[in-house]
């Protein structure tokens, strides 16, 4: 991770920095400055497609970005309020430079954050960023606009055509579904497609004015939704973040389904109709080893990439894969889309299941996750782990007491000060004692640090 750039962005309380006026615009102008080599190389027009989620920061962020965007004389298609996935898709619709969004995701309200796409609808490399933040470094002044603004509406109308034509609507008509949409950038285009899909739909959380996006509900938030599936008796629920491209689902019975269920059944579906490559899925190494197990045992390999879904997506590209993501819901179908698409995935994995004929719950109940704890310790610094004397032997005498059953994870969160622990074990009160002891032992060696 960069200077500024974290695994997916700038990311920040809105107003602080880095996301204060100055250096928003700095970050469109510098951007744009190193990705204009690549407008003459690849044929695209220097333009750049925009979205941004509902929050109430979005328009000022929209405002200094837009400014620094087009003074390296780019023009801005703006698409409003729209999904992350959206911009990915706009971009290679319209041959245009790059795509950004603006959203924290699944973060609370007050934070916001940048993200960049390429003109093939993946998050920029690591070495591009790293150019960006020197280029930011040395810049002393944003220069006057040059390049046209224009909203651009019709990208968004595009994009729920895009959707709707990625499944067969005649195996999903007459599905009840419900949609917990986050108060977020899915309100105003998941409950469309799925309607006009032919499907019948129970909306919640779709608020648009941004106040409380992801407040108690969406992908972190599912218990209402979850209750609201069962209720209703309905066939499928799902919950998307502020951003949209993250899913998590429901079956009949309230019974939560996560990114690993709905990877795991995509994965298998696929496989049987021989549009596997390779018989493999991709995971990131925050994967329960029940799913990793669970579609080994049923003949798909899985490769483990670093958290993120840029990462995710690097692999499926470079080995030619069909499918992965993250538990949190983060899922790829390159088929249709280079980034995490949480309506998309929705609709594939509704359609695998219809297809089969069984309900949801078939598959919630086909595999068991091993007991898992996984704790978010404050870290404002973040120290490097390794100069940490003795903490990662101590993580590995910790995970070697496991004996082969578990395991134990540690990493820094790329958009939060936080340190993430992730234990896996055969019992809760192992994977609980274990947690326990490796908190303290990286409390221990932090002590003092600032």
């Amino acid at each position: 991770m960069g200077k500024y750039f974290g695994t997916d962005g700038v990311r920040a309380v809105a107003g602080r920095f880095p996301l204060t006026n100055d250096f928003i615009a700095k970050l469109g102008y510098c951007a744009l400055k190193e990705l204009e080599q690549y407008a003459a190389q690849y044929h695209l027009k220097n333009q750049v497609v925009i979205a941004r989620d509902t929050r109430l920061s979005g328009p000022s962020i929209l405002k200094n970005l837009s400014d620094g965007i087009r003074a390296a004389g780019a023009d801005v298609l703006d698409m409003g309020v729209s999904p992350t996935p959206s911009v990915a898709d706009a971009v290679k619709q319209t041959g245009s430079l790059c795509g950004v969004v603006i959203s924290a995701s699944h973060n609370p309200p007050e934070f916001n954050g940048i993200k960049f796409f390429t003109h093939t609808g993946t998050k920029l490399p690591e070495d591009l960023e790293d150019k960006i933040e020197a280029a930011i470094e040395s810049l002393s002044a944003v220069p006057a606009p040059t390049g046209v603004y224009r909203a651009a509406p019709e990208l968004v109308e595009d994009y729920k055509k895009f959707l709707a034509s990625t499944v067969d609507a005649s195996l999903l008509k007459g599905t009840k579904v419900v949609l917990d949409c986050a108060n977020g950038a899915a309100g105003k285009i998941a409950p469309a497609v799925f309607r006009a899909l032919g499907m019948e739909v129970t909306v919640m959380g779709d608020d648009s004015d941004g106040a409380h996006i992801n407040e108690g509900v969406g992908a972190l938030h599912t218990e209402k939704m979850q209750e609201l599936t069962r209720k209703e008796r309905a066939y499928a629920g799902f919950s998307f973040d502020g951003d949209a491209d993250r899913v998590i689902a429901s079956d009949e019975n309230g019974r939560q389904l996560d990114g690993e269920y709905i990877i795991a059944a995509s994965a298998l579906a696929l496989k049987e109709r021989g549009a596997l490559p390779a018989n493999k899925a991709v995971l990131t190494v925050m994967a329960n080893l029940g799913c990793i197990n669970y579609l080994k045992d049923r003949g798909v390999d899985v490769e483990l990439t670093p958290v993120g879904d840029k990462y995710v997506s690097q692999t499926l590209r470079e080995q030619g894969l069909a499918v992965g993501g993250e538990t949190s819901g983060h899922i790829i179908f390159p088929a249709y889309s280079a980034t995490g698409d949480g309506i998309l995935s929705a609709l594939q994995f509704l359609q695998f299941a219809k297809k089969s004929g069984l309900p949801l719950s078939a598959f919630a109940a086909k595999w068991n996750k091993y007991p898992c704890q996984l704790r978010a310790i404050h870290s404002e610094t973040k120290p490097d782990l390794e100069s940490l004397p003795g903490f990662l032997d101590g993580i590995r005498l910790l995970e070697n007491k496991l004996g082969g059953k578990g395991r134990v994870f540690v990493r820094y969160s790329g958009t939060e000060p936080k340190l993430r622990i992730l234990v896996e074990g055969e019992t809760e009160e192992t994977v609980r004692r274990t947690a326990d002891e490796a908190e303290t032992l990286y409390r221990s060696k932090t002590e003092g640090l600032k």
